[in-house]
């Protein structure tokens, strides 16, 4: 996935020194001055762009515009990276930027969203319409869209989690991280992480069960 950036003095994508520094080293210049330094950011940028992409990826496979969200992501870094405290943790800190920036979006789809009748035909863009009763071998849009349904239920739920609760639960479930990675990333101790975990997981059962019995 590509995408560029839409700030008025547009980052450039050249090598430099600064494409061999560790990801810390990145951070810590991009917070001197008044502003991030510019090549500084493009290559923490480049370091991290798959990692985001890829996490966006997993929480809505579905959407056709992740590299929108990845890009207000990566702009979201830029104003707010002085506020981080300890850049060793930047990769934490941009999985809770990108998971919250998407949970923001999510709600704001549903807020705004039309439903889906698959008793209407499809209209097409030249005026024709076509049926939903096609035939094929594959999932039919009633079940595609039940599944749709439910990571949309799922996915409203884990928004509905404190904040806390949602990124270990995203972490674990979604990125896939260990415990003791979640722990590093967030500055709390093993056993906070497992409980945290066990309880998001709790909530999300409560949450989908009278989904989950009508379906």
């Amino acid at each position: 996935m590509s995408y560029s950036l839409s700030w008025s003095t547009k980052i450039r994508y050249e090598s430099s020194p600064v494409s061999e520094l560790s990801s810390v080293d990145l951070v810590r210049l991009c917070q001197k001055g008044l502003q991030p330094h510019q090549s500084s950011f493009a290559a923490l940028m480049r370091l991290h762009q798959s990692y985001v992409d890829q996490v966006l990826y997993k929480l809505a496979p579905d959407w056709q515009d992740r590299a929108d969200l990845a890009q207000e992501v990566w702009l979201r870094v830029y104003r707010n990276i002085k506020k981080l405290n300890e850049p060793e943790k930047f990769r934490g800190w941009l999985s809770r930027i990108t998971t919250n920036l998407f949970y923001d979006e999510l709600r704001k789809r549903k807020r705004v969203g039309n439903p889906l009748s698959l008793d209407n035909p499809l209209q097409m863009l030249d005026g024709d319409e076509i049926d939903w009763e096609l035939p094929s071998d594959r999932p039919g849009p009633v079940e595609t869209l039940s599944t749709q349904e439910f990571y949309e239920h799922l996915r409203l739920a884990i928004a509905e989690l404190p904040e806390g609760f949602r990124a270990t639960i995203v972490m674990r479930e979604i990125e896939g991280l260990t415990y003791e990675e979640i722990a590093e990333i967030t500055g709390v101790s093993l056993g906070t992480v497992k409980s945290r975990i066990a309880r998001a997981r709790l909530k999300l059962q409560e949450q989908l069960q009278p989904y989950l019995s009508s379906i």
